[in-house]
């Protein structure tokens, strides 16, 4: 208790102490090392030194506690009294001073914060003397009071290491829109991966940066050093609020708020069995199983049959079994219901036709005049006959989701703009090296960027601005029809180049300083600043020259620049230009007047030499000028190729037997009568849907008349070769005779022919439009042909006949040679089939090898048919001399961007609500995952989602246009009307008050009364955030400019070079907005976020052709089998055997398609289409010449059906076409050379050999049985008669 009054007075002194040495170090605080604004510094007009001044803090005067409030209102103590180091001049300056890192950091509000702390303190803080070392003066007398003053010409700025790190960790993540770079990049000196907290504070307070007046030197400490105390304020991480009213900054600048960099998702694993393609290893255990078990099953039946002593169709045979074909027709079995409706129905058909052949031969002449008519009626439609070359209504669908959204875009946004483009190398040159003179490593330059070459390209790039064009005696330029989203008040066309960082101008582009002997800034300077700050209006430099684009907008080096590695720019090794050209869809004269110049465009770049440049180039219109120019020069080869056609079917009908009789036994005349009626029938069917307004395409004409041609020549070649072969019967006349031959064939004839009519009308369900348009003419053509051929063929064989019979000349039958015999005899083809190759090919050992081949062949095309590539290559499009090549090979090589794609919002959103804003904006307070958001985090794995940059936000720019901090947002007091930052009025106010309620985001009514401000807002000097230039066209103002409608955020793909590349992208891109939809709460809603490219309404359709291809084929094999099986007289089986055949046609095309490189497009499934219709051909004839075969055995009737069909077949589709698809291997289209020959020729071969070879095969092991009815049927009609010899052949 006794220590207790001596405790009491320690503690009191120990207190007095410490008060007084706070008292002390306060007293000591309050000590300036200048105050005001001495002498301007050297060689600068603006810029000026502090005066030195060493004593307290002199009292702030009114005036200043609104700019105290604005940049440091840490400094106000809410007494009213302030006193501080610097005066309301020095405040003023240090404001327009911040103007630059306040545009691309306030993004962050914490990371500025830190900023203007870390200057607030420099420049007014009371205890600035405790961190602030004046080291050089200069003495100065002031012109106006005659005082002598001293000015202080450097200075050492003592830093807490703690809040250097600090600071620059708060800001090391704030992005940059307008340069989709690190905003570090622009204010460190170097890359922002290069940046750290010391080199970002050092280049601050350089004087290199042409911002600082004089020497700053900042030594960092966290102790003190020589007597001084390192100014080590408090600083706000990124992820707190540096106010009350603000919250963290974003996700997009503070990492600490989103976490660490997603990673995309892995590749998806390949399917694989033992190490090897799994799709490769199942079909060929497969095919070995099938091979144990049919090699098996072929022993054990021939090994049965030896035992037995008996045919493999021995119950047929056994004359003691009621189901033998050898039994008397009283001994006969019973029929079923359904071979007796099938028997039925084919003397049904064998009747109609008969008495219908018979018909036309007795009165050909009305026959053919009727037909004729009826030709030139529906031919005369073709005057109304309309071309579609517009590449979006051949690919696309009207319904499509692509087709859609593109309307939509068009509607709200206008379409997208026509681009005209060049990409130029400079061979002759090499890199050369610049070496900055205030220090640092030297930096190559690429060889374009060599200032005589950049003065080169300028002078081109002047050239094209001044090609003139002529449209119905009007004078077009490019200034008439280019981009200038600042028109009127700025009528710069926009021209993508990087020479617009130079203003398009030879003297900005030379422009240096110096001193005579040293270059301190030029053209280099430049271009390594404006790179990394393409929207700035001041580069910073000693140059002081503006990087935005003459027309008012940015220009980004990754659209200008190409050939250069990871973001270094300056190692480019090729320029880019582009020029924007309006698209006016609804305006013909103004689009045809694009179109001229175009022309001239195009004309004077081909014309155009220079041996230091190589230059490629592309116009909107080139591509479809290409193709034109490809299907004119593709004439000549198509003309060849169907003259081959022709002259064969001409010679080839004919059956010479002697050369005293070949002007009479010739068939010239018919034969060019049948490729007139094949002409003639797809003139019909061109005709008629040209009367009911659908139009036609590139596809349509090319393919149909291939296709008729197939179809028609062979059913031809079939009623001909059965007269040929035919010998009429006693008492039979000829008109008896054709009509007893087409009743035979006829019913084959037209079992093929609807068939593929069905099959290609159903294939119209399809919503792709070439392939569509493709199956409804030649549905139609070939229905048509085969009406023709009963018809006109049958009465014009007549005629022929009766002029040969009466030893009439061919052509010339008005020239007749002396009588002769005429001598029936098979001809060399029917005799090598029937003699050679039928036999042959269905021996015992034969048969087994083949159908071991052909099942070997499916099996392996099954294994690649998932391996055929999808898209089409568009340097396929072009001839192989075309410029375009070149150009499709630069964008390859050289280009670091793909094509922009926009992020749309539909017309429905509240842009007014916080809630609203949250959702899409990517600044302070927005939500983790809002439209902006979710695409900068695409950006980051760009490898992946394929986008390539963070998005151009309208609304985060808006928000930091509107701050009351900035000079953007002003208005007339007098007149409410908007004040740009360029103005000087004591009369323009700030939009906003600078209160924690105006520094908040505007909502409601506020948020668009100064919305039509900021996009009439041009970018000046002041304020570089107008968004006329930029955003002008990105929103869509409705309800008198009271609301906002639908508006896009912009970005851009990563470079895209292969069709995959381009289907990739966009389902990524789509994925990527159906989440944001997800993540925005729309779902369900009447408004959606979608993205849109130009490229994906071409593109639309390879998501989808898969299952098109599927049901396309699928449905033309389904009518084929209805079909087949209907007019077969019900006989399940052969219909059957006849799709199973054509889909192994089919299977196989895929096999070829993927040995040949052909990818899956809307071309080569239109071929694949085809492919079924002409399948048809080769495998319908042989399998009703087998089932109406009355032979004992199944061998025997595929003998018989091979015989009599397979040279028919052979001589009409094979021969014929495979001399017309030699001639096409000739073309200098890429796209005939692979779609047309290549799959042409893989149709016919596989067609023939599956046909000819493999079917007989198969229908000798599995055919159907025969038919009893038929059998007792025919014996009965043709009993006695010259038939009876063929049915025992």
């Amino acid at each position: 208790m006794g220590r207790g009054p001596w405790r009491d007075h320690v503690k009191w002194i120990c207190l007095l102490i410490i008060s007084m040495q706070a008292s002390f170090h306060w007293v000591q605080a309050q000590h300036c090392v200048w105050y005001g604004e001495c002498q301007t510094v050297p060689n600068t007009e603006e810029k000026k030194f502090n005066c030195n001044y060493t004593g307290p803090p002199q009292p702030l005067v009114q005036e200043g506690y609104e700019l105290v409030q604005e940049l440091c209102p840490d400094f106000l103590n809410g007494t009213g009294n302030v006193s501080l180091c610097c005066d309301v001049q020095q405040l003023k300056t240090l404001k327009g001073n911040l103007q630059l890192p306040l545009q691309f950091l306030s993004r962050c509000p914490s990371c500025f914060y830190n900023l203007m702390n870390l200057f607030c303190e420099l420049t007014c803080s009371p205890r600035q003397s405790d961190f602030v070392n004046a080291t050089d003066f200069e003495p100065y007398v002031d012109p106006v009071t005659k005082e002598n003053k001293t000015s202080v010409t450097a200075v050492q700025y003592y830093i807490g290491s703690t809040f250097a790190n600090a600071m620059y960790n708060a800001c090391k993540d704030v992005e940059a829109p307008s340069s989709n770079d690190k905003a570090l990049g622009l204010l460190c000196g170097k890359d922002a991966k290069d940046c750290n907290a010391t080199n970002w504070i050092q280049y601050l307070f350089s004087v290199t940066n042409s911002q600082t007046p004089f020497p700053i030197n900042p030594i960092f400490s966290d102790l003190p050093v020589e007597g001084m105390s390192p100014m080590n304020d408090a600083t706000k991480g990124c992820n707190e609020s540096a106010d009350g009213s603000s919250g963290p900054c974003s996700c997009q600048d503070c990492s600490l708020v989103c976490g660490p960099k997603p990673q995309p998702p892995p590749p998806p694993t390949p399917w694989t069995i033992f190490g090897l393609d799994a799709m490769v290893v199942i079909m060929w255990i497969s095919y070995m199983v099938f091979l144990l078990i049919f090699i098996g099953a072929v022993l054990g039946a021939w090994c049965y049959r030896k035992r037995l002593i008996m045919s493999e169709y021995g119950p047929i045979l056994d004359n003691n079994s009621l189901n033998s074909l050898n039994r008397g027709s009283e001994h006969q079995g019973q029929t079923s219901c359904c071979e007796t409706i099938g028997e039925r129905f084919e003397n049904f058909l064998r009747l109609i036709f008969t008495n219908w052949g018979s018909f036309c031969v007795r009165h050909p002449l009305p026959v053919v005049l009727c037909t004729l008519i009826f030709i030139a009626i529906c031919s005369s439609g073709l005057v109304y006959m309309e071309i579609t070359t517009n590449p979006v209504d051949i690919w696309s669908s009207p319904n499509s989701q692509a087709r859609k959204e593109k309307d939509y875009f068009d509607s709200y946004f206008g379409p997208f703009f026509r681009t005209e483009q060049l990409i130029i190398t400079a061979p002759q040159s090499k890199v050369t090296i610049y070496s900055p003179y205030f220090g640092g490593s030297d930096v190559p330059f690429g060889p374009p960027l060599d200032i005589s070459i950049l003065h080169q390209v300028l002078d081109l790039q002047d050239d094209i601005e001044k090609i003139e064009a002529t449209y119905e005696n009007e004078t077009v330029m490019l200034s008439d029809i280019c981009l200038a989203p600042l028109a009127p008040y700025n009528n710069n066309c926009t021209i993508m180049s990087v020479l617009n960082y130079f203003q398009n101008s030879h003297s900005v582009l030379d422009h240096s300083v110096g001193d005579g002997f040293w270059v301190f800034a030029d053209y280099h300077t430049h271009f390594l600043y404006c790179v990394k700050a393409p929207a700035s209006l001041n580069d910073t430099s000693m140059l002081h020259d503006p990087c935005l684009g003459t027309y008012g907008g940015p220009i980004f080096p990754w659209v200008v620049l190409g050939g250069y590695d990871s973001d270094n720019y300056n190692n480019a090794t090729a320029l880019v230009i582009t020029f924007p050209v309006n698209n006016y869809h609804n305006d013909t004269k103004k689009l045809n007047k694009a179109l001229a110049w175009e022309k001239e465009f195009v004309k004077f770049l081909k014309n155009y030499s220079n041996p230091n440049l190589t230059i490629s180039f592309n116009s909107e219109r080139s591509i479809e000028d290409e193709i034109n120019r490809e299907s004119s020069s593709d004439i000549s080869t198509i003309v060849i190729s169907y003259a081959i056609m022709f002259a064969y079917i001409s010679i080839a009908l004919g059956h010479i037997k002697s050369c005293r009789r070949l002007l009479v036994d010739s068939k010239i005349s018919l034969g060019i009568a049948g490729i007139l009626i094949v002409l003639s029938s797809v003139a019909c069917s061109l005709g008629i849907f040209s009367y009911v307004g659908i139009p036609l395409t590139l596809i349509v004409i090319e393919v149909i008349p291939f296709l008729v041609l197939a179809v028609g020549v062979d059913n031809i070649f079939i009623i001909v070769q059965t007269y040929q072969r035919d010998e009429r019967l006693s008492q039979e006349e000829l008109h008896q005779q054709i009509g007893r031959i087409l009743g035979d064939v006829a019913p084959s004839m037209l079992l093929s022919s609807f068939s593929e009519t069905v099959a290609f009308f159903l294939g119209a369900l399809s919503t792709m439009p070439a392939v569509r348009t493709f199956s409804l003419f030649a549905g139609l053509a070939v229905f048509i042909d085969f009406l023709l051929q009963i018809t006109c063929f049958v009465s014009l064989l007549g005629l022929d006949i009766k002029r040969q019979e009466s030893n009439r000349l061919d052509i010339l039958c008005c020239l007749k040679q002396e009588e002769g015999t005429e001598e029936k005899s098979d001809g060399f083809l029917f005799w090598f089939f029937k003699t050679l190759y039928a036999p042959f090919i269905l021996k015992e050992w034969v048969r087994p090898i083949v159908v071991a081949l052909f099942v070997g062949i499916l099996s392996f095309s099954i294994a690649v048919v998932n391996k055929v590539e999808i898209g089409l290559d568009q340097k396929l499009s072009m001839p192989d001399d075309s410029y375009v090549l070149d150009y499709f090979e630069s964008l390859s090589t050289y280009l670091h961007s793909g094509p922009p794609v926009y992020f749309v919002v539909e017309e429905g959103h509240n842009y007014t609500s916080l809630e609203g804003q949250n959702m899409v904006c990517g600044g302070v307070g927005c939500n983790n995952n809002s439209l902006v958001q979710q695409i900068f985090t695409a950006a980051e794995i760009d490898n992946y989602t394929r986008i390539g940059f963070s998005p151009s936000s309208w609304i985060d720019d808006y928000f930091d246009w509107v701050k009351p901090q900035s000079t953007c947002c002003r208005y007339y007091n007098t007149t409410l009307q908007f004040c740009n930052a360029s103005v000087v009025n004591s009369s323009c106010v700030r939009c906003r008050p600078l209160t924690d309620e105006g520094k908040k985001r505007p909502q409601g009514e506020d948020f668009m009364e100064f919305l039509p401000m900021f996009l009439s807002d041009n970018p000046n000097p002041k304020c570089g955030k107008g968004g006329h230039a930029a955003y002008s066209s990105a929103i869509d103002l409705i309800n008198n400019k009271t609301d906002v409608g639908a508006s896009y955020f912009m970005t851009y793909h990563t470079v895209l070079k292969t069709s995959p590349d381009f289907i990739d992208a966009m389902k990524k891109a789509r994925s990527l907005a159906d989440n944001i939809t997800e993540s925005m709460g729309l779902t369900g809603k009447d408004y959606r976020v979608f993205p849109y490219s130009v490229f994906y309404v071409f593109y639309d359709q390879y998501l989808t052709i898969v299952n098109d291809t599927i049901f396309n084929l699928g449905v033309s094999l389904a009518a084929i089998f209805i079909v087949t099986t209907v007019l077969l007289g019900f006989e399940v089986w052969s219909a059957v055997i006849v799709a199973l055949t054509i889909a192994m046609i089919i299977v196989n095309m895929f096999g070829v398609m993927w040995l040949w490189s052909i990818s899956l497009n809307a071309v080569s499934l239109v071929n694949l289409v085809m492919s079924c219709g002409i399948s048809v051909e080769f495998c319908s004839h042989i399998v009703r010449a087998f089932a109406v075969s009355t032979k004992k055995t199944r061998v025997e009737r595929a003998e018989e059906a091979l015989a009599y069909m397979g040279s028919s077949v052979f001589s009409g589709i094979t021969l014929t076409k495979f001399g017309g698809i030699i001639i096409l291997a000739l073309s200098k289209s890429q796209i005939f050379q692979i779609f047309y020959f290549r799959m042409y020729l893989a149709i016919v071969l596989l067609g023939a050999t599956h046909g000819l070879i493999f079917l007989p095969v198969l229908l000798s092991y599995i055919g159907p049985p025969v038919n009893k009815a038929k059998v007792l049927a025919a014996n009965n009609h043709y009993r006695g008669t010259e038939r009876e010899r063929l049915l025992n052949f």
